[in-house]
């Protein structure tokens, strides 16, 4: 799930994703569930991250939350990438199924998750069901995420 794979959405806006069965100038346009008048500024300079469509299109909670190491290569990506928890493996290697955000637009999603954003990368959080706030994963991994 690198960022070249994704789809740019900046505060809220809609994207377009590749041509399906379709014909070749149509594209399928994702419905998020906050308006682009919905977003309001609560982060700023934070750069992009990546969200599943769990959490932006169908509206499921942010449960884990995890940060990459940045890449110099692509400064603008903060490494933080955003999850609903229900999401298998398939899913994921579709990039129809991410995007990629401004981390704003998730903080509006989900603004419990604001007081981790300045967590260093390789660090990651949960929010267990029925839980309000997220908790540090004392043996995360993020090599497993290579495999």
């Amino acid at each position: 799930m690198s960022p070249s794979s994704a789809k740019v959405v900046v505060d809220g806006c809609q994207a377009a994703g590749p041509p399906t069965d379709r014909k070749e100038n149509e594209k399928e346009v994702k419905k998020f569930k906050l308006k682009k008048e919905d977003i309001r500024p609560l982060v700023s300079n934070l750069g992009a991250c990546i969200a599943s469509d769990m959490i932006t299109v169908d509206g499921y909670p942010i449960r884990f939350m995890y940060r990459e190491a940045t890449n110099p290569q692509r400064p603008e990506d903060s490494g933080w990438r955003f999850l609903s928890g229900l999401e298998e493996e398939a899913y994921m290697e579709d990039s129809n199924n991410h995007s990629v955000y401004d981390v704003n637009t998730i903080a509006n999603y989900d603004p419990s998750i604001i007081p981790f954003l300045k967590s260093a990368p390789g660090t990651a959080f949960e929010k267990l069901e029925g839980e309000d706030s997220f908790v540090l994963i004392e043996d995360w991994d993020d090599d497993e995420l290579a495999e």
